[in-house]
């Protein structure tokens, strides 16, 4: 597999025959970005063989569902040991990969928080309202996935061949919800998530995350607003475990103190922003990043 690594400079890639937007000459300045195809990738995938049809209006295998891409981001002052930590971030509806790099701040916020550990971002359904997420919601699809992510990383340099696959936070953004259930149900890696961050993306399978929750002993934040949709399910979990004696957190997203994040179990905020908006305006993404587990680079 050919890795096309980009670093301080704006860059044109051209994957599956696609040209692709890559990270600004601000962002790669921050570390290495590596763009390139992976072979686990989502799509193409056979649930998506004809497409979507969505509100009438079809969208395409060959336009939507054939993207490979998958973004690596390595911040600069990276700590290679012998297990690589992962931050793994799903976007919603109608996005791609260049888009939430760009549009998220995602690798800034990874640099400013001073945490050792690789963003990957892979493309899910391109440009369409879609929350399928094809061959990651397969049975061990995730463990697949990441195996051929530290491959990549091996082969580009980034980590010894003896490295192994650490301890992972999974990060959705709206849509990206329907995988993270899957990939904590039947991933293959359940037991190596330690966190997962919800931005206004609670929209169904509670029971999936409430389970992982309790059998990893994970972290489990959810940003939920008003407006999202997000808002009946959010409150709905956190009635079902209080009613279980579970400790939880129930504030808002300007109240809440680093403090009680990086010790809390289960953290829901409420947020007045606009659901785009969440992850990014007031930087709840680094925040959560700061107070994970996490070592410092």
């Amino acid at each position: 597999m050919k890795v096309m690594v980009f670093c301080l400079a704006l860059l044109l890639a051209v994957v599956n025959g696609r040209t692709a937007d890559v990270p600004t000459p601000d962002q790669a300045a921050l570390g290495r970005f590596i763009i390139t195809p992976f072979a686990t990738a989502p799509f193409p995938h056979a649930s998506r063989a004809n497409g979507h049809k969505y509100g009438g209006v079809l969208y395409s295998a060959a336009t939507n569902y054939s993207d490979r891409t998958v973004a690596l981001f390595i911040p600069n002052g990276f700590r290679a040991t012998d297990r690589v930590d992962f931050v793994v971030h799903f976007h919603g509806w109608r996005h791609t990969v260049a888009m939430t790099l760009t549009n998220y701040l995602l690798p800034e916020q990874l640099a400013a928080s001073g945490r050792n550990a690789i963003l990957i971002v892979p493309q899910g359904p391109y440009l369409s309202p879609d929350s399928g997420d094809g061959k990651l919601e397969e049975t061990n699809g995730f463990r697949r996935f990441m195996a051929e992510a530290l491959a990549t990383l091996k082969q580009a340099g980034v980590c010894s061949n003896d490295a192994v696959v650490g301890d992972i936070i999974l990060s959705g953004h709206s849509g990206g919800y329907q995988v993270i259930s899957s990939i904590v149900d039947h991933g293959g890696m359940s037991g190596q998530v330690r966190e997962v961050w919800l931005f206004d993306a609670l929209y169904a399978h509670s029971d999936e995350f409430l389970a992982w929750a309790a059998a990893a002993q994970g972290r489990l934040l959810d940003i939920y607003t008003d407006h999202g949709g997000t808002k009946e399910d959010s409150e709905a979990m956190i009635a079902t475990l209080r009613q279980q004696g579970r400790s939880v957190i129930a504030t808002n997203d300007v109240s809440v103190t680093p403090a009680e994040l990086a010790a809390c179990h289960y953290a829901f905020l409420h947020s007045d922003l606009a659901h785009v908006e969440v992850p990014t305006k007031r930087k709840c993404f680094e925040l959560f990043l700061e107070t994970s587990f996490l070592p410092e680079r």
